[in-house]
């Protein structure tokens, strides 16, 4: 009885000491699947988005850190030989969880540092843009199509000359006004110096190129400065004004482009182009002019020659006719606006294109 009584107590022991191992080794399982899903959540929260600057297509990549490494290796690193297991009790498995919650924390606060500080640095580069807009510095910076601009410091020669230059775009053609007739005049003369100068309103005016009989109805936006323009281009460039008004050059079509209306709406596009109906202009090719404006107080009238030299050779070039006149326009003004971004250039004279010219 004694025997028995000491296998029964034995086999009790054995039970329970089997039901223990099954309990731990469950919360060993559930450690493990925890500990598996932690990291997967840790890997789901580090994914991040990377666009190419090269070929603009999105890219997904999965950034590793030393945090996923802590809990990477799971399974892999470890033996579990009867040689080399290590006995686990109750109080390290809540100790691994407690470092487990240690670590999810730290990482939940490190994103939200993150986060922290990109807000805090929008609103401080917000706050220097709008400082930025509010207090007038002597250089600013301004985008234009896209790109960063810097709009330098104007000396007073500069200022002045431009707002000169300002005020000559803002007068309109009056043909009542003696000057302005007298204007007329002197265009004539110049261009046709051996033949009589006929009234202000005659049909002879259709041989500049002037749309009607009379000049003064085909000015309206271009200005008095258009006029002006004409002038000196036939003052400054004698040569070159006689073999554009004539067509000397090239092959040329049965519907030309007419010169004097041609002139008007090149005034107008250099006008639109460097920006000069703002305050101060903005855009990279009026930006360039400012600094040739420094060196020649009359670099708007002879970048006007070169636009008009330019508009010529691109429509012999193009063989165009009368109804691609517009086309040429565009055409000329992107490549003023190149040739006005290159380097090295200070003075009208430093374009390429002024080698076209002929005095």
């Amino acid at each position: 009885e004694s025997y028995k009584s000491s296998c029964s107590l034995e086999h009790g022991s054995r039970t329970v000491q089997h039901d223990f191992n099954l309990q731990l080794m469950a919360k060993r399982a559930i450690s493990l699947e925890d500990n598996i899903t932690f990291s997967m959540n840790t890997r789901a929260l580090r994914r991040r988005l990377h666009h190419g600057d090269v070929d603009g297509k999105m890219h997904e990549h999965v950034e590793t850190s030393g945090l996923d490494s802590l809990s990477e290796p799971l399974l892999g690193d470890q033996d579990y030989s009867d040689n080399n297991q290590r006995v686990c009790t109750v109080e390290d498995i809540w100790n691994d969880e407690r470092k487990k919650e240690q670590l999810h924390w730290t990482f939940l606060l490190s994103q939200l540092i993150t986060q922290w500080a990109q807000w805090l640095a929008n609103i401080v580069l917000g706050s220097g843009a709008l400082i930025g807009r509010l207090l007038p510095f002597p250089s600013a910076m301004q985008n234009s199509q896209g790109n960063g601009m810097h709009i330098p410091y104007l000396s007073p020669l500069q200022v002045e000359r431009l707002s000169n230059l300002q005020q000559r775009l803002e007068v309109p053609f009056d043909g009542s006004r003696m000057e302005h007739q007298d204007a007329l005049k002197q265009l004539w003369r110049l261009a046709y110096p051996e033949r009589e100068l006929p009234s202000l309103k005659s049909e002879l005016w259709k041989e500049m190129g002037w749309q009607g009989s009379d000049p003064s109805t085909d000015f309206r936006g271009g200005g008095f400065v258009s006029l002006e323009n004409l002038i000196f281009f036939a003052l400054k460039y004698p040569e070159s004004f006689q073999r554009l008004l004539h067509k000397r050059d090239g092959n040329r079509a049965e519907w030309e482009y007419p010169f004097a209306v041609a002139g008007i709406n090149i005034s107008f596009m250099l006008t639109q182009m460097l920006d000069l109906q703002s305050g101060r202009p903005t855009s990279l090719a009026g930006i360039r002019f400012l600094d040739l404006l420094k060196e020649d107080e009359l670099a708007f009238d002879n970048l006007y020659c070169v636009a008009f030299q330019m508009i010529d050779a691109q429509w012999l070039a193009k063989r165009a006719s009368y109804m691609e006149f517009n086309d040429v326009l565009k055409s000329t003004r992107a490549q003023l606006e190149r040739e006005l971004a290159l380097e090295d250039i200070s003075s009208v004279e430093d374009l390429p294109a002024y080698n076209l010219l002929r005095q």
